[in-house]
């Protein structure tokens, strides 16, 4: 084990607990990590970071930074065996039968980061605070040993979100403050709000050893049946816009105005904007791999990016951009349809040369692997490359202008695109443009503060994690961001009445791995976090009040048996009498027709039985109030209930505590609907994948239209100055 220290400065960045030799220069300390007893550049934390960064990039070998120029694949901590995300301890030994600690290095990131040189690692589940902290530290410690000691800087997929997450993008919050999701945020229509929760989320990040976010997520939210909908900042440009530059800003800016070790960098996505997807089905899968824009209104999709993003005060842009496994069809002057990342246009001419990005662009994850034979299938994204080699594509997407492959944790691949890319360019090029990749992407580790000092206190980490203030602040946020469409004069509910709250029940269906998921029955809600406010009962005769706890229609676009399929919106049963006769965008070698139209195919919702709950406890209710709080995943055809409910509760992803404190009065609604919530589903069939606000609202019984901006409190309608704002001007 390495001789470690504690390095102070007295003026200057503390060194913090260090193994590297320590020179002293003009009485100030500074790392060795070149092992050489002279001060070099990227030592100098004097220098700028643009200057240690060129001066790194420089000193290393092609194998060096090719190591650099990976992400990995998801990390777990404590690491589980089998699976997805499974690895080995010890020697190939399950984590229970080696006898290691939470904390530890698994086989394989010991191999790739030693043997692949990988840098920049992608945190999935870390079990609290404090093994993260140790995680941490050991990887550094690992790293700093190792030659030019560049250290490890890890990420995270949005880890803040309120409630239980179901997808590799939605982190379930562990040790952390609860936030609403994107829309959630949006239908508080609060930029400061936004740029509040980002310091706070930085200040957690950096606890955890985090620097860098992959987020936020500032697609356009226009295509209501995306799967990934409610991660965005809803469909008004101008809103995403703002929202997106205070959240980088929050983040990067970290304690100050502009860079240092308390700053995150954000990685944005998804260029150019991954919310049109064809019919709402999404390019995680080759047959949701189109994004269409039959309203011609690509330019308000880079909007967010553009004039938000990369607008920003102190840090000047967001430091990473992540394009969408989508092809963005018909976009190419050229003809050309490829995935995002693998089009020169996209990247090249557009990012690159149009708008003058210069910070690193990263892959979305898993996209230069052979693709499936399967169209239903989770892995199979070179969505036009299908036929090049491994080692082709990743030289495709070099020569694009892209930094950095998401989910990579192989050197091989690179290696042999840097020697195809000499043979086709010349050593010298290709060098160069290895060693521009190198400089973009150490200059985000040396911005944080990395170079300097890598390490966590573990105890210090366990305090700033989920501590009261910030806590507090999230579930303020979560009462912010709940949105009331009806109130039949039944809320607030005072007093410790008693509620009646029925169980749900969702059916087998296809799960983001494409796997499929059983069919389950649940509580409609934690006995214990009702009885803090009402009295329990499960006797509806016996209750003053009910309450449904549903979520918005679960739903498929594909299947093997029945081919493409609606995505609906509603619970019961749907066929898509007026969906289109021909798609938009199509072709595949897996498929024999070019055609992915679903007109007169039905399909119905997994958790129809949510809309069943609501109708019954309405019969078994009698006069008594019924009150609906809907999870809206994406915006729902509500038409299907409504009429049973007496008040209706929109959340995008909070606690139920937070639901529970609107229903007693504690907390007064005040959020807006984020986006329009849809008359029936042959609106949503007539309306275009990429634009905006172009679909019919739903009128209720009360002559209310659930359109973008609308919400109620205690007094009526919500009118304000936000609804002035964002809502008179709604693009």
């Amino acid at each position: 084990m390495a001789d470690f220290k504690i390095v102070k400065n007295v003026e200057g960045p503390s060194l913090g607990t260090c193994s590297a030799p320590i020179i002293e220069k003009d009485g100030l300390f500074f790392k060795d990590l070149e092992r050489t007893g002279e001060l070099v550049p990227y030592e100098d934390w004097r220098l700028s970071p643009e200057e240690r960064a060129k001066d790194l990039a420089g000193r290393l070998s092609v194998e060096e930074i090719a190591g650099l120029m990976m992400y990995s694949a998801h990390q777990l901590v404590p690491a589980i065996s089998g699976g997805w995300y499974g690895a080995t301890y010890r020697g190939g030994k399950t984590f229970d039968e080696s006898g290691a600690d939470e904390w530890e290095l698994t086989d394989q990131q010991k191999k790739f980061l030693t043997e692949d040189h990988v840098r920049y690692v992608l945190a999935m589940v870390l079990k609290n605070g404090e093994v993260a902290a140790k995680w941490n530290n050991e990887m550094q410690a690992l790293c700093e040993e190792m030659p030019h000691g560049i250290p490890v800087n890890t990420s995270t997929d949005p880890r803040h979100g309120a409630g239980s997450a179901s997808a590799e993008f939605r982190t379930e919050a562990k040790d952390t403050s609860k936030w609403p999701l994107g829309l959630g945020l949006a239908a508080t229509f609060d930029p400061d709000l936004v740029k509040k929760f980002a310091k706070t989320a930085a200040k957690e990040y950096r606890a955890l050893g985090i620097t860098t976010e992959l987020g936020p997520q500032i697609d356009l939210g226009t295509e209501p049946r995306w799967m990934r909908v409610s991660d965005t900042y809803g469909q008004s440009s101008k809103l995403v816009t703002e929202y997106a530059k205070a959240y980088c800003e929050g983040l990067q800016n970290g304690d100050g105005d502009s860079w240092g070790n308390g700053s995150v960098a954000a990685m944005v996505k998804h260029w150019p904007g991954g919310g049109p997807c064809e019919s709402g089905r999404d390019a995680h899968y080759a047959f949701g791999k189109y994004a269409v824009y039959p309203g011609k209104n690509f330019e308000e999709h880079l909007k967010p990016f553009i004039e938000g993003a990369f607008k920003l005060e102190g840090t000047g842009k967001a430091s990473a951009v992540m394009p969408y496994y989508t092809v963005s069809f018909g976009i190419d002057p050229s003809g050309k349809n490829v995935g995002n990342s693998y089009s020169k246009y996209i990247i090249g001419d557009l990012l690159r040369d149009k708008y003058g990005f210069d910070g690193v662009v990263c892959t979305d994850w898993g996209i230069t692997g052979d693709p499936s034979d399967k169209l239903d299938s989770f892995g199979s994204r070179c969505y036009g490359t299908e036929d090049l080699s491994e080692a082709e594509r990743h030289l495709c997407i070099i020569e694009n202008g892209v930094d950095q492959f998401g989910g990579n944790n192989y050197i091989k691949p690179i290696l042999e695109a840097y020697r195809i890319g000499c043979e086709r360019h010349g050593e010298e090029k290709m060098r160069k443009r290895f060693e521009e990749s190198a400089r973009r992407l150490l200059l985000n580790s040396f911005r944080c503060g990395l170079f300097e000092n890598p390490y966590l206190d573990p105890n210090e980490s366990k305090n700033i994690l989920g501590c009261d203030e910030y806590v507090e602040s999230g579930f303020n946020a979560q009462l912010k961001s709940i949105v009331m469409v009806k109130n039949n004069g039944v809320l607030p509910i005072k007093g410790k009445k008693k509620v009646y709250i029925p169980g749900r029940t969702i059916e087998a269906h296809k799960g983001f791995l494409r796997n499929m998921v059983d069919a389950v029955s649940l509580p409609g809600a934690n006995q214990k976090d009702v009885e803090k406010f009402f009295e329990f009962t499960e006797n509806p005769e016996g209750a003053d009040f009910a309450i449904c706890f549903i979520e918005s229609p679960i739903s498929d676009g594909y299947t093997e048996e029945t081919g493409y399929r609606p995505v609906t919106l509603q619970y019961r049963s749907y066929t898509a009498d007026n969906a289109r006769e021909v798609s938009i965008a199509g072709g595949d070698f897996r498929e024999e027709s070019d055609n992915r139209s679903y007109k007169g195919k039905s399909n119905k919702a997994a958790n129809e039985h949510d809309l069943d709950i609501v109708i019954k406890t309405k019969e078994q209710m009698k006069d008594k109030p019924v009150i609906v709080s809907i999870r809206m995943n994406n915006p729902s055809i509500v038409a299907e209930f409504e009429p049973y409910a007496d008040a209706i509760l929109v959340n995008f992803g909070v606690e139920t505590k937070a639901v529970l404190s609107i229903v007693n009065g504690d907390s007064e609604p005040s959020a807006m609907l984020p986006v329009q919530l849809p008359k029936d589903m042959d609106t949503i069939e007539k309306h275009c994948e990429d634009v905006p606000f172009d679909y019919e609202p739903y009128k209720d019984s009360e002559g209310n239209s659930y359109d973008f901006g609308f919400g109620l409190n205690w007094s009526g309608v919500i009118r304000d100055e936000r609804w002035d704002r964002y809502v008179k001007d709604r693009k």
